[in-house]
């Protein structure tokens, strides 16, 4: 099959195609699998025009400037030309350009629209998105129960269209932990590792609160908190400061995206306090090291602990739940738990298992 995958985003800033292709590294994992037995291409609009192959993929980049990413005609009739079975249109914030697409394409070309993490839109752009529905084939969502939200909300007309498949995947893989821990320099029995945002909707307070009370019973369990975004710091080295136990949460701040191959192989855990998330990245990578996700009992966590059963679950902003999901990491078997997070993310999360799920709906079609 010939697959075209569609960015209609616009990114001026960037003229490498090198740096661009190494900046969706998430992403291109799974092409360069579908590619070896299909037919892929990814047209991208940077600040450059040209194309280049990359493991089996072919990106074309074209520069049609920014009064061009509204009505895309230059870059729709591109597409055109691929002569695509499937056109693959990455996020749903592009009703009306795909709609211009549809308009465009062969009657037999199939068109699909993944989901970025982007929220049902509102007002005008909802009355948008519920036109574009009439000229969709399938929508690929991380979770089934967030496609279903959108069609809660009216932006989608049916859960017809509604396929589970990552947008995303990890480029991290597991490393002897003796090692890892050697170069992060992480000690402790039970190793829990916290990536994100210090923000109101990442929660970090909840999870602080409900470790402090754990580590009071459990002296030599650790938590690393990896950071860049530093809002709610201030409140975060309040609740250290006015903790009984010391030295148990360690505040490592922002790291290199390459090192955080090492300190997911150094953790035991990695734990969520997210309100919201549309794709769990940072527990897929951790998952992809071996890691055990406690996450909350949110619809994108849901699917990728597979309901549970490589990870542990807690109601979201609750430091009571999280306490009590602590305590039942003592009793685990971490060995076998990791086992299951590294099989689960290799039949589901992986780019060769995004891969075969993004073929499996095209032949659906």
């Amino acid at each position: 099959m010939n697959f075209v995958f569609v960015n209609y985003d616009y990114s001026p800033h960037i003229s490498s195609p090198r740096e661009w292709v190494s900046r969706i590294k998430a992403h291109t994992g799974s092409l360069e699998c579908l590619g070896k037995e299909n037919t892929v291409v990814r047209v991208e609009q940077i600040n450059y025009s040209g194309d280049v192959s990359h493991n089996g993929v072919r990106y074309f980049f074209a520069d049609y400037g920014k009064n061009n990413t509204t009505f895309p005609w230059k870059l729709n009739r591109f597409i055109e030309d691929l002569n695509a079975d499937i056109v693959i249109v990455q996020g749903l914030q592009y009703p009306l350009q795909v709609m211009q697409l549809r308009l465009r394409l062969n009657k037999k070309t199939k068109i699909i629209v993944q989901h970025y993490a982007e929220s049902p839109a509102s007002g005008i752009k909802k009355y948008f998105q519920r036109m574009a529905d009439k000229h969709i084939d399938a929508y690929l969502f991380g979770s089934r129960a967030t496609g279903i939200n959108w069609v809660n909300q009216g932006n989608l007309s049916t859960t017809d269209k509604i396929y589970e498949v990552m947008e995303v995947s990890s480029t991290f893989y597991p490393v002897e932990k003796t090692l890892a821990r050697k170069t992060t320099g992480v000690i402790g029995h039970q190793v829990f590792l916290w990536v994100g945002t210090l923000t109101q909707h990442k929660d970090p307070i909840t999870v602080v609160k409900a470790f402090l009370k754990f580590a009071a019973l459990e002296p030599w369990a650790r938590l690393y908190m990896i950071y860049r975004n530093d809002a709610l710091l201030p409140r975060i080295k309040e609740l250290l400061d006015a903790a009984e136990i010391k030295n148990v949460v360690t505040l490592v701040g922002e790291v290199l995206d390459d090192e955080l191959l090492y300190w997911y192989n150094s953790a035991d855990f990695i734990i969520s306090g997210s309100r919201y998330d549309e794709s769990g990245v940072v527990v897929c990578e951790a998952m992809s090291c071996g890691c055990i996700p406690i996450v909350t009992d949110i619809p994108a966590f849901s699917r990728l602990t597979d309901e549970g059963k490589c990870g542990l679950s807690y109601l979201a902003g609750n430091d009571a739940a999280l306490f009590s999901t602590l305590m039942r990491t003592m009793g685990l078997n971490i060995q076998e738990k990791q086992q299951k997070s590294l099989d689960y993310f290799s039949s589901k999360l992986s780019f060769e298992a995004i891969a075969r799920q993004i073929h499996e709906v095209a032949v659906s079609l």
